[in-house]
């Protein structure tokens, strides 16, 4: 197999893997799919691209395993690990299947390892004699982690925070793990954005970065004090878009402003880039569409090729044009954005701060709807719609932005997905950008068609009353 066709399989089967957890399958069926689509790649490697691993990780992974169970780590290696992946004739012995299906949360059966030599001749997998004697190694018959409650509820967040807190009362003035510690909360925050109400996330967020405030003052010139102050800019980018779907605008710009300092000082260009494109969604929502091209076009100018550059064109740049009639210019920022989400090699990446198709689909629909293109902006918007795990700040988007574009020829249809996004979401999960889409709805519907909206949206709580108290 040639270098470009393995490197063209990893992109496609990486594709495959974010497009299967939007869409919440598990392991085992994200495996089957990339079978399925990519038939050089054998079960084995199939669940290590399901899982996102390496093959350097996979080792790590099982080494650790040896080291929990208080032995010596083996002597597994990556050409090893190859070897079992493409060779037909090369297979892991008793002790090593056991391990990987350990690792993988997989039955021999399910990573193709089931003609592999048996453990023992009249004991179950599972009973493996590993080495020093020990066995009874535990093999779960699905994904380790499936079934169980992940931590990315609203007891997670705080455990993330107290982390960290635990982290600085052991050196208040920080170290190198105390960025990494700052990396990791950040990431959880934004992989887990759509899972919380926002003001509640909002919260957690802000008592993160007062956590690491004092860090930086205190050690502003130690070596690891740019990376805890990129972490801060990017808390307070997930502030900015925290208090933009808390419909607090001037809220929003103050710390994306901040975010987008941050950005500059430490050289943090994406960072940088990525903040002035939320500006400029700032700018649209209160129509100042001038200032939301020029905040778009200065991000778009910041934002590294690739992923980065392709979400400031589809993000930014194309619905500003779109709202400013210029369908030739906005044209040009899709094809920009297409041809960057194609020339990257790690594809589209999931979370707040990355980028994917339903998102890309989205941002289409919107631009369609305001060029008047009402087929095109249905077709876009139901792509958008059946990529999205339903419920979530995606799959209300797409659906409501679905319903805009079936108002004038399909007004029953449109007030009905209208309601149905009412019935299945939580008022305190409902974004502005929802809660705005709703209202022009009711606006634009027939009268006939517009009554139960109407209504419903007259008795929905808002997100922040007038003394400033969440939902």
């Amino acid at each position: 197999m040639t270098r470009s066709r393995r490197c063209q399989i990893q992109r496609e089967a990486a594709q495959i893997r974010m497009r299967g957890q939007r869409r919440q399958h598990d392991t085992a069926r994200i495996a089957r799919t990339i079978q399925d689509a990519l038939a050089e790649v054998s079960a084995l490697e199939a669940w290590r691209f399901a899982l996102g691993w390496s093959r350097s990780q996979t080792v790590a992974q099982v080494a650790g395993l040896y080291v929990a169970d208080g032995l010596l780590p083996p002597g597994l290696s990556e050409p090893m690990l190859c070897r079992w992946e493409h060779d037909a004739d090369e297979w892991p012995g008793p002790e090593y299947t056991v391990m990987l299906c350990r690792a993988y949360g997989a039955r021999p059966e399910q990573l193709g390892l089931a003609r592999a030599p048996a453990p023992h001749a009249n004991a179950p997998f599972g009973q493996a004699v590993i080495r020093y004697g020990q066995r009874d190694v535990t093999v779960y018959p699905r994904g380790a982690w499936e079934g169980m409650e992940p931590m990315t509820t609203a007891a997670g967040l705080p455990a993330v925070r107290e982390s960290l807190h635990l982290a600085l009362l052991a050196d208040p003035m920080g170290n190198v793990g105390t960025a990494e510690l700052a990396e990791a909360a950040v990431e959880h925050y934004a992989l887990n954005y759509s899972k919380h109400p926002p003001q509640i996330l909002f919260n957690e967020v802000r008592e993160v970065r007062q956590l690491l405030t004092p860090v930086v003052q205190s050690e502003p010139g130690a070596s690891y004090g740019a990376d805890i102050q990129r972490q801060i800019g990017w808390l307070s980018a997930l502030l900015g878009n925290l208090a933009f779907h808390l419909d607090d605008l001037t809220g929003a710009r103050t710390h994306l402003s901040a975010a987008a300092a941050w950005g500059e000082r430490t050289g943090d260009i994406r960072l940088a880039a990525w903040a002035w494109g939320a500006h400029s969604m700032v700018a649209r929502t209160t129509g100042r569409y001038d200032a939301a091209l020029s905040h778009a076009e200065r991000g778009a100018h910041l934002a590294p090729a690739g992923l980065a550059r392709a979400q400031l064109h589809a993000w930014a740049l194309l619905p500003a044009l779109a709202r400013l009639r210029r369908a030739d210019d906005a044209a040009q920022a899709l094809r920009t954005a297409l041809a960057e989400l194609e020339a990257d090699p790690s594809g589209t990446a999931p979370g707040r701060f990355g980028f994917d198709e339903p998102e890309l689909a989205l941002h289409q629909a919107e631009a369609d709807l305001a060029l008047g293109r009402h087929q095109q902006a249905r077709a876009r918007a139901e792509a958008s719609c059946a990529a999205c795990p339903d419920g979530t700040g995606g799959w209300t988007a797409a659906t409501l932005v679905l319903a805009q574009a079936e108002a004038t020829d399909s007004p029953q249809d449109s007030a009905q997905r209208a309601l149905h996004v009412l019935d299945h979401v939580p008022a305190a999960r409902l974004r502005s950008t929802a809660r705005t889409r709703l209202h022009q709805l009711a606006t634009v519907l027939p009268a006939g068609h517009a009554a139960d909206l109407a209504e419903r949206l007259r008795t929905l709580p808002t997100a922040i009353d007038h003394h400033g108290h969440a939902l």
